[in-house]
């Protein structure tokens, strides 16, 4: 098996900028093929307060601070940003980067951001409904942008899992998708999406299917996401930095 692509989100929470941006150089190194961070306002795990960095001005950084790889939001909130504000901030991102930008992109979930900062949570088909409003947007603001991307279009990738509108919008709009295990939910969701795409006329191997592993590396597992058709592995990790876990990604895909 080849081409297959190695990922690392770093978590953004309980940890400084210096050993965020020490984190992204060492992955960097160790031979990745994309960076992630995520778009939360607050910590997902751990003490409930304490020390959080933005999605998109981290971004920023981590195009400065590399050279090689991909680097992206897994995934940007929707109902943060103007979609057209969003598309415009992507292309200077994906300009800062040389063109290695991906737009990702998902309906949102996690209430106390909205709660905090002042937006509305209101209910998760509203957010579905709001995220398949803002992506023909995104797309038609991405073909008038001046300058236009380097990359152009820049990849967008839609997470989630959602069977009836998530992977539809999915099938319709992105070049790439992004869920969680386990192998065999991930391959149910995955057939799922391949037959969105048969459904509205799409090529399935359009876009690439990429999982989300949480901070767990088990090599079974691996061989049973890409024998269901992943090519992109991302491993979660907070600090401190397992880059064992990034190691051992590594190591199983040189054994393909």
């Amino acid at each position: 098996m080849t081409d297959l692509c190695i990922g690392v989100q770093l978590h953004p929470q309980h940890t400084t900028y210096d050993s965020f941006a020490m984190a992204v150089r060492q992955v960097e190194s160790l031979g990745v093929d994309s960076i992630w961070n995520w778009d939360h306002f607050y910590p997902l795990y751990g003490a409930r307060d304490g020390a959080h960095f933005e999605a998109w001005t981290l971004l920023t950084a981590m195009a400065m601070l590399t050279e090689r790889v991909e680097i992206g939001c897994l995934v940007t909130c929707n109902s943060y940003r103007n979609p057209a504000l969003l598309m415009h901030m992507a292309k200077t991102v994906d300009h800062i980067s040389n063109g290695r930008l991906i737009l990702g992109i998902g309906a949102g979930w996690f209430e106390r951001d909205y709660d905090e900062f002042g937006y509305e949570f209101g209910t998760a088909p509203g957010r579905l409904r709001d995220l398949a409003e803002a992506l023909p947007i995104i797309k038609e603001r991405m073909a008038a942008e001046d300058p236009p991307p380097l990359r152009n279009p820049i990849p967008l990738l839609i997470g989630g899992g959602g069977e009836k509108v998530t992977l539809k919008l999915t099938a319709q709009y992105a070049d790439m998708w992004n869920t969680f295990g386990p192998p065999e939910t991930w391959a149910h969701k995955n057939q799922v999406l391949t037959n969105w795409c048969v459904e509205i006329g799409r090529d399935p191997a359009a876009i690439e299917r990429t999982v989300h592993l949480n901070d767990e590396v088990d090599p079974a597992a691996l061989d049973a996401f890409a024998a269901a058709g992943a090519t992109h592995f991302i491993v979660g990790l907070g600090d401190p930095w397992q880059y064992d876990l990034v190691e051992k990604l590594l190591a199983w895909r040189e054994g393909q």
